[in-house]
């Protein structure tokens, strides 16, 4: 796990600026650092740097960047591959010197050219530099684990894991992607390709890219849809077959998760996943593996004496901390310093608190993550099973609804529910469930207007990169039809491989993990893993309302039924409770008139009274923006990163 960035430019960016771009990482790789630059054809220089967080092969054989043996090959890289030993027999063609699996990639591209995609299996953002052909690859990982953005500036390009070194590129000069903002306000995150600024984006994850004489090409080596439409077409007949392939793949991806030069350990919530992947670990271990958790004095969040009872059972050696609510307070501070864009899913702060813990110990540290996208974990895959079968007679009371009474409509009487199924009109969204009001306050914040008949998304916005209209861009995701999927439950977990699982939940665990110098790995995300659930029937998955019950039923063989079978709970900060406590000055600061109209972004008028009415009339009607926390949170998020990095 490390921090990469680099160029390839005509413009001039020394190698003390390059230094300054890669020094900005330093949490990300405090263990060692390597800038180089190179002379290139056409007038362009290549830049390539690397900061390092050992994992593999400790000594400075490791360092990058690192050269093939006839120098013809650069290569600077984050993350892991896990299949590299293997590799590393079937490549008997190179000379290795070290035994790290960075070596290994030099090699393998030497045999196959740019399809070594093909062959390698992990998580990784890399940049190749081949001095033969003068091209430039970046590469992310087919799931999207590790980050890696570009700023396209003119006929040259600036890449890095994070932000911050494009930021302090000499000749960047940020500007906001305002057209961006309502969909960040309602998602909460800002998906790939796109970023908060503009000419900057996000590689999208199992894609290439490739820079060539100042021209980009761009493709896709892995696809979900395409992946899941090949691996469906041949699905698993037997549950028994099923559960027991599952378990091999699952015990596979654990245990060369497991191979590391430093002390590795786990998160353990005491949910189905964490203690899956925990049991596997310790399974294969000769020794109690290293487990982690942090617990809440608020029950309803609490896991914590879940998770010791299932650690104590498993016989591993077990941290637990309790933290306090001023704990999680005093990192709100810290968020956009770590987080580099507008990210406001703010589970990220227990996720820095349990990555803070877990690093006083080990350097490593596997999580759970996946599961639920991958074998239907979530409890919006009941609500859209039950929106399936309302299709009939939600389009009846959608008709109904429109007939006008008083001021409004006759659906604007009607329950929230009823509103949500009756609205889902649009065959591009039918999975994404939504609140008609906050769609219309996210518009509104640029607006100025909350149209009664706003559609949720543009029909014709329709394209597989995910990529924005050149005006406003719409809210939800309206993409459905390219899954070819008829399901609901199917399609919107295929739609959150794509969105949600890339850009919010491993954006939040790995800069959440990266501020402490701590590498996460997710086995559920394994390759044979990920492909080999597609193959899996969803009836195996959601069983008489019963979610992940494949992914259940192997568990079971490991810990008992009774620790582990309680509702699904989740946790979040009590963000009303300290926007309108403790950072209600800093909110009503950023929605001022003053403020919103020096920063030109927001509609003044609208802003200043919605965030006025949440702050001051607490639980009063929704017609007052009272009920819409998590907006209210987004904003201000996005207000407190704007103060930090454009202010």
């Amino acid at each position: 796990m490390c921090g990469i960035c680099g160029y390839v430019s005509k413009k001039r960016i020394t190698q003390e600026d390059l230094r300054i771009m890669n020094d900005t990482m330093y949490h990300r790789g405090p263990d060692d650092a390597g800038v180089e630059i190179y002379e290139g054809a056409d007038g362009y220089a290549i830049g390539f740097a690397h900061r390092r967080l050992a994992i593999l092969d400790l000594s400075p054989m490791g360092h990058q960047p690192m050269h093939s043996e006839d120098k013809r090959i650069s290569v600077v890289f984050n993350g892991e591959i896990y299949n590299f030993l293997e590799l590393k027999e079937e490549l008997t063609g190179y000379a290795f010197k070290s035994s790290c699996d960075t070596e290994v990639l030099i090699a393998a591209y030497l045999k196959w050219g740019i399809d070594m995609v093909d062959h390698i299996h992990g998580m990784f953002a890399i940049a190749i530099y081949d001095r033969e052909s003068g091209d430039v690859y970046l590469i992310r990982d087919r799931i999207g684990k590790k980050p890696l953005f570009y700023w396209i500036d003119g006929s040259n390009i600036v890449f890095a894991s994070e932000l911050k070194p494009i930021l302090k590129c000499p000749g960047f000069k940020p500007e906001i992607r305002r057209q961006i903002i309502p969909r960040f306000l309602y998602q909460q995150y800002i998906a790939a390709p796109e970023t908060v600024f503009t000419d900057v984006y996000k590689l999208e994850a199992g894609s290439v890219l490739k820079f060539s004489g100042g021209e980009i090409k761009k493709w896709k080596y892995w696809n979900i849809k395409d992946v899941y439409r090949k691996m469906s077409s041949d699905p698993v007949g037997s549950y028994e077959e099923a559960k027991e392939e599952l378990k091999i793949r699952l015990k596979n991806a654990v245990v060369s998760r497991m191979i590391a030069d430093v002390p590795l350990g786990t998160f353990l919530s005491g949910g189905y996943d964490s203690s899956l992947v925990t049991a596997i670990a310790q399974e294969f271990s000769d020794k109690p593996v290293k487990t982690f958790c942090i617990g809440f004095d608020i029950p309803s969040y609490n896991e914590a004496e879940y998770a010791k009872e299932i650690a104590s059972y498993l016989g591993t050696d077990h941290t637990e901390l309790y933290i306090t609510e001023k704990e999680m307070f005093d990192l709100v501070a810290s968020i956009p310093q770590y987080y580099d864009e507008p990210f406001a899913d703010n589970s990220q702060i227990p996720s820095m608190l349990v990555s803070r813990l877990a690093k006083k110990d080990v350097t490593v540290a596997l999580s759970g993550d996946g599961g639920d996208e991958f074998f239907c974990g979530y409890n919006i895959y009941d609500n859209v099973g039950q929106a399936q079968k309302l299709e009939i007679p939600g389009a009846i009371v959608h008709e109904i609804g429109r007939i006008p009474i008083g001021k409004g409509r006759l659906i604007d009487k009607m329950p929230f529910r009823v509103r949500v199924v009756a609205g889902n009109r649009d065959p591009e969204t039918k999975t994404q469930l939504v609140s008609e009001g906050y769609i219309r306050a996210s518009h509104a914040f640029l607006s100025g207007k909350e149209v009664l008949d706003i559609p949720v998304c543009a029909l014709d916005y329709i394209n597989t990169d995910f990529n924005l209209a050149i005006n406003e861009a719409p809210v939800l995701y309206p993409v459905e039809s390219l899954y070819g999927v008829s399901n609901f439950q199917v399609r919107r977990m295929l739609l959150d491989m794509d969105t949600y699982l890339p850009e919010d939940i491993l954006v939040k665990m790995d800069r959440a993990s990266m501020k402490y110098s701590l590498e996460n790995r997710c086995p559920i995300m394994d390759t044979a893993v990920m492909e080999y659930s597609f193959r899996i029937p969803h009836r195996f998955k959601y069983y008489k309302g019963d979610k992940k019950h494949i992914l259940k039923d192997i568990a079971y063989d490991y810990i008992p039924r009774n620790l582990l079978e309680r509702p699904k709970t989740g946790f979040g900060v009590p963000m009303d409770a300290w926007l309108r406590g403790p950072l209600k000055e800093a909110l009503l600061d950023y929605s001022s008139s003053s403020f919103l109209r020096k920063q030109g972004i927001f509609d003044a008028g609208y802003v200043s009274g919605f965030i006025n009415d949440y702050v001051v009339n607490g639980d009063a009607g929704p017609s007052t923006g009272a009920n819409f926390s998590k907006i209210a949170w987004s904003f201000f998020i996005f207000q407190q990163w704007y103060n930090y990095y454009m202010e």
